[in-house]
């Protein structure tokens, strides 16, 4: 048997998790946690967020909370057995061990159990099936702790049965497979066979739950080698992306933006080939007004706004953003050169800020232009003149320009 002690694993216990646990023993109700914060613990990272599972039932959990007056929060995870109690400023989401009843591809109707292998086998993937005991004690049915320690992502039991019951485990694999694996295609064939066989099961599932799992995987590693297979497991089609996505330029792209912390999105736009693409991408997954029309920038722009030769290769850019009259055009310039591999000047244009026009049509009024066309043509001629110095001539030697003029 395996116990863990590391710092991270102590570090969880606040006063909130000791008073959680102290009423638990109170009732002899078994209490621990679960799924990926035990992943986590067990590859010495400090988990984001900690479920916790129980042979309570949530009705049993809600009488010992409350006779202890222990604040809830919200009831929606109640009918699926999660109770949300607010202990010394931090809240602890404890639900009860289950076993699925019914599943149809997206939803599961459950039924309580305090067996804990039961609810261990309804898991999705080894190394997210784990309980680990508030002492340190490690339960793992399916040698998932061994499948960590060696890298390997697997299903729990049979692949096809676990992706019936969820299609989106389609991509929650590729997503895990980007986090823990160490090499590209070291996926045991059978599953492979299996998520090609359920790849149409995709169609049913929301286009919002698809996106979350898809930026995920867009920005971890070995993406270049997970999406060619999204391809050839015939999965790309029904989750938006082109059937002829341009998997060249997704591989040129995806190695320039490694160490650059790109945008899923930017990441994403180099399948694509026209405009098209984009909106069919948000037709499906309902993405964002910001994420839609940074992937439309993109494939407007990345051919033909390109640093220029000569000693100001960033002139092009920062034109256009002078010109520009849309607000957050420089962080879309930023995942340009993001995408076009360009880190020197992406640092610089990150330093550079925004340079604001010295005049403005009160300086002219007091130089007596009166008329209000006149005064609009004149700032415009200004304009063009500050630009072609690079934005550098001050108000003195602008209205002095204006004078030649």
């Amino acid at each position: 048997a395996m116990r863990l002690q590391n710092a991270q694993f102590q570090a969880l216990f606040t006063p909130g998790l000791r008073s959680v646990a102290e009423l638990f023993e109170k009732k002899n109700y078994e209490l621990r946690i679960a799924g990926g914060a035990v992943r986590d613990l067990l590859s010495g990272m400090t988990p984001q967020d900690i479920d916790f599972a129980t042979t309570a039932t949530p009705s049993e959990m809600k009488e010992m909370f409350t006779s202890a007056g222990v604040r809830l929060i919200n009831n929606k995870g109640e009918k699926h057995g999660t109770i949300t109690a607010r202990l010394h400023e931090q809240n602890f989401e404890i639900t009860t061990l289950r076993i699925d009843v019914l599943t149809d591809g997206r939803h599961a109707e459950v039924e309580f159990t305090t067996d804990w292998q039961k609810d261990a086998e309804r898991r999705d993937l080894t190394v997210n099936s784990m309980f680990l005991g508030l002492d340190g004690m490690l339960y793992d049915f399916f040698n998932g702790y061994e499948d960590l320690k060696n890298k390997k992502i697997r299903f729990v039991g049979k692949a096809s049965e676990r992706i019936q019951e969820d299609y989106l485990r389609i991509l929650r694999y590729f997503r895990f497979y980007g986090r823990i694996a160490e090499k590209t295609g070291d996926h045991e064939p059978s599953t492979l066979q299996a998520i090609k066989e359920n790849a149409k099961g995709l169609a049913g599932i929301s286009g919002e739950r698809i996106w979350v799992e898809l930026k995920k995987i867009l920005l971890g590693n070995h993406v270049d080698h997970l999406v060619r297979l999204m391809y050839e497991l015939d999965i790309a089609q029904y989750i938006g992306l082109p059937l002829d996505g341009n998997l060249e330029e997704f591989s040129r792209v995806t190695k320039n933006t490694q160490d650059l912390c790109p945008k899923p999105m930017t990441v994403l736009t180099s399948l694509f080939k026209v405009k098209d693409d984009v909106t069919n991408l948000d037709l499906r997954l309902k993405i964002s007004k910001e994420e839609k029309n940074l992937g439309l920038f993109l494939v407007k722009h990345r051919q033909e706004l390109t640093k220029a030769m000569g000693p100001e290769p960033l002139r092009p850019y920062q034109d256009f953003i002078m010109d520009s009259r849309e607000a957050n055009t420089n962080s879309k310039i930023c995942e340009l050169l993001k995408y076009q591999g360009e880190e020197q000047l992406l640092r610089e244009m990150q330093e550079w800020t925004v340079p604001s026009f010295p005049v403005s049509g009160h300086d002219l009024r007091k130089m007596g232009v009166s008329s209000g066309k006149e005064i609009g043509a004149a700032l415009q001629q200004l304009r063009e003149e500050w630009k072609k110095s690079g934005y550098h001539m001050d108000k003195e030697e602008l209205l002095s320009c204006l004078k030649k003029l």
